[in-house]
């Protein structure tokens, strides 16, 4: 136990340095304690080693997750039913805009910009595309736009956005099961059930030092979550709904939701928002970057031995070379060096993304080469 009590007291000092800075800086204690994860995980992964923080512990992934689900829950607790009744037109038309927007722009720009396949770019564009209710839940409740009409509507929004992102996955990457099927029934019930349960249930057995309120709400959200992964889904999507169907409710005692906020915000968020800023890549320690290296050349060697059997077949004798490095400094040093007569290559095959990036390696080798250039078009 030392070793996770110190891997706790080191989460919590983080969150502490970040809410500091937040102060400091005026800025949102969610965006700084995100910040704060990504330093943390590259100067204490240079120093200590990548695993001292241990964001992938089972522990921290449940802190993380609760944290992810009572923000969300509080979220759509927040929503005033009035509101939403009066806004969902835009709150609807919002979230649908910001998923399709960056969706297809973001699919297009991977797909035809840089020439990646029509999965990877599905998927890039969906990634682009969604939000986190928990996120934006967490900004606006720091600057008080939590209670306005404006900040309501646009929490709705982001479920919305998050909601397509959910049937998107599920309609390109994961097609619907039966799980999904049992999934939305025992939602249904769920969401019907609860607003006559919870007000009796809290009416008779709440208001005590063992907080039964915060128990039950925990068992519901947890169980449902449970449910929606075995469904192949997100955890929070029921949370929001359950909010939402307790607005009336549970968003109405003020003296709970503020009792939720304090632990939620006092324990859970630090290693939702630290964790997420600390899973962002690290820069490829050396014996990494050679392994990459390697697999790679053997990757391509491994392409080119049928070619290589197909132009000894005809007579001709081949001699194969994998170089790592930019295209047309490669085949130029390689020419020099080997005192080549002629360079023949194609006049294309990158997108029009790639070329503004790297350039023509046609055009560069024809400017460089220490010999002739033949180019097939």
């Amino acid at each position: 136990m030392t070793e996770i009590w110190a891997q706790a007291a080191l989460w919590l000092g983080l969150a502490l340095i970040a809410s500091l800075l937040s102060i400091w800086l005026r800025m949102a204690t969610a965006l700084s304690e995100i910040v704060v994860g990504t330093i943390a995980q590259l100067i204490i992964g240079a120093l200590l080693g990548r695993s001292l923080l241990a964001g992938d512990a089972t522990w921290i992934k449940f802190l993380s997750g609760a944290g992810a689900i009572l923000l969300t829950f509080l979220a759509g607790a927040e929503l005033d039913p009035a509101v939403f009744r009066r806004q969902w037109k835009q709150a609807t038309a919002i979230g649908l805009v910001s998923f399709i927007g960056p969706f297809l722009g973001c699919a297009a720009l991977a797909r035809w910009g840089l020439g990646w396949s029509v999965e990877a770019s599905w998927l890039a564009g969906i990634a682009m595309s969604t939000t986190s209710v928990a996120v934006v839940y967490a900004v606006m409740l720091e600057f008080g736009l939590n209670v306005t009409d404006y900040g309501k509507t646009v929490l709705a929004a982001c479920f919305i956005t998050d909601l397509a992102t959910v049937v998107a996955l599920g309609l390109i990457f994961a097609p619907f099961t039966y799980r999904t099927l049992i999934f939305l029934g025992a939602g249904v019930v769920v969401f019907f059930v609860l607003p006559w349960i919870v007000p009796r249930f809290f009416k008779r057995y709440g208001n005590r030092p063992s907080e039964l309120e915060a128990k039950f709400l925990m068992a519901c959200l947890f169980g449902m979550g449970a449910l929606a992964t075995w469904a192949d889904s997100e955890a929070v999507l029921p949370a929001y709904l359950i909010g939402m169907v307790l607005a009336g409710t549970v968003g109405k005692d003020h003296a709970l939701v503020r009792r939720l906020r304090t632990l939620t915000f006092g324990l859970l968020t630090p290693f939702y928002f630290i964790r997420a800023g600390s899973l962002v890549p690290d820069i490829p320690e050396e014996v990494e970057t050679e392994a990459i290296m390697e697999n790679s050349q053997r990757h391509y060697e491994e392409i080119q031995e049928p070619l290589k059997a197909i132009a000894e077949a005809q007579g001709v004798s081949v001699h194969f070379v994998v170089a790592i490095g930019h295209h047309a400094v490669k085949i130029t040093t390689y020419a020099e060096e080997n005192a080549i007569d002629l360079i023949v290559m194609g006049h294309r095959g990158k997108t029009f993304f790639e070329r503004w990036l790297i350039g023509s390696v046609a055009k560069k080798v024809m400017s460089y080469a220490p010999c002739s250039v033949l180019v097939v078009r």
